[in-house]
């Protein structure tokens, strides 16, 4: 590969996604490092003052200052838009962080936002909470019914902003439906596309118009660094996302950019892997517990809408038991293998109870109407021997009568 072959797009459109995650982006110095370099530096200096003012006023190509541009950052924005499929992308500090922009960048007073009621609890806390405080009103609905989106828009709606498969409770939303009536609306969709990655599912071929992502999650994929980062058209990227980051600082460090740029050179590989073990943990599961939410399962109500949008259906899902927290708690106490954390997408197996955790900070009625109940479990499936994690599960279930 030349030094600039990563970055033109006429070639790398044109590699396969496993290709495309390798080598997309990568940049070379004049030393030609085959692994990306790490530029650790928060500013650049110029050869002299006339190139630092046409840099700032936009007529020489060129960094300025880390919290706009990093080489490494860059490289890492390149290759996330070109596994999406999308012009462009901006990375962030945090998922959390993606999302925040995603939405507050394209946002003001007096608008309005409809959003699927099954999201991260911090998604909630976003459309819940922090939205209403700057006179962005909100309705909330059931994102497995498409024309719910559309019946509760109004002519200040502005966006539809939801997850599929949603965290914990593995709603599939059906993206096609979902985007087609956006469009005819002349509405955005904001598409949280994390549980996935774009190795499992691109909402853009589908109509989405900004797809958002924790990179902390399978994109990194190794439980090391935080990271986000928001992709759509070249114009929103540019013009919309771009003023908001710059000036609000939600900026990712080039060491975390170059670690998720080694996590996404094994993201196909891992999370094939991933799912697979998944399906087979979630079989055993489905003759053990009372309820299990796993796409992946013919026993899924929206099984094979998730099997129509995605390639694989991942390495996470829910399932519950009916003895409420003390149950779930007794459970997740029992295990001596999968460790108990909160956190998904990691390359170990990793299991939390979402009403006390993740979505702790959701009101107990939202909660439920979400579908996480005092029983409710999330499981990430990791790369140990499905058997090993069996045998796990099936000695802390016996352990509290199940």
């Amino acid at each position: 590969m030349k030094r600039n072959t990563g970055q033109d797009r006429s070639i790398t459109s044109q590699w396969r996604p496993a290709t495309q995650a390798v080598r997309g982006g990568t940049m070379r110095s004049e030393f030609g490092e085959t692994s990306e370099a790490i530029f650790l530096t928060s500013g650049y200096a110029y050869d002299c003052a006339g190139d630092a003012a046409a840099r700032f006023a936009g007529e020489q190509s060129g960094m300025t200052y880390s919290r706009l541009q990093n080489p490494t950052v860059e490289m890492l924005e390149h290759r996330i838009a070109l596994l999406e499929g999308a012009e462009a992308c901006r990375a962030t500090a945090s998922g959390m962080a993606a999302m925040t922009a995603a939405l507050l960048c394209q946002l003001s007073a007096g608008d309005h936002v409809v959003a699927g009621r099954a999201l991260f609890g911090s998604c909630r806390w976003l459309t819940d909470t922090l939205l209403p405080k700057f006179g962005i009103a909100t309705t909330i609905v059931d994102a497995r019914d498409a024309q719910a989106f559309a019946d509760a828009t109004t002519d200040k709606t502005k966006l539809w902003f939801f997850e599929t498969p949603a965290n914990p409770t593995m709603d599939v939303v059906d993206l096609r439906a979902v985007c087609d009536l956006a469009r005819a609306k002349g509405v955005r969709t904001v598409v949280d596309n994390a549980f996935a990655t774009p190795a499992l599912q691109r909402p853009m071929e589908f109509g989405a118009d900004i797809v958002a992502y924790s990179a902390t999650k399978m994109m990194d994929g190794q439980g090391r660094v935080l990271a986000g980062a928001v992709c759509g058209t070249e114009d929103f990227i540019l013009n919309e996302l771009l003023p908001f980051t710059r000036n609000t600082g939600p900026t990712l460090s080039a060491f975390n950019a170059w670690v998720v740029l080694k996590g996404l050179e094994t993201l196909d590989l891992r999370i094939r892997r991933q799912s697979e073990n998944a399906l087979e943990v979630g079989r055993f599961l489905e003759g053990r517990v009372p309820r299990i939410n796993h796409p992946g399962l013919p026993s899924h109500p929206q099984h094979n809408l998730a099997l129509s949008q995605m390639a694989m259906t991942g390495p996470i899902f829910s399932f519950e038991v009916d003895g409420g927290r003390t149950q779930a708690h007794g459970l997740l106490d029992a295990l001596t293998l999968i460790d108990i954390s909160n956190n998904i997408g990691d390359s170990r197996s990793l299991m939390t109870h979402p009403a006390s955790t993740t979505h702790y900070g959701v009101a107990e009625e939202k909660r439920l109407e979400m579908g996480v109940t005092e029983g409710l479990l999330r499981l990430n499936v990791g790369l140990e021997d499905p058997a090993d994690l069996i045998d796990d599960l099936d000695q802390a279930l016996r352990q509290v009568g199940l």
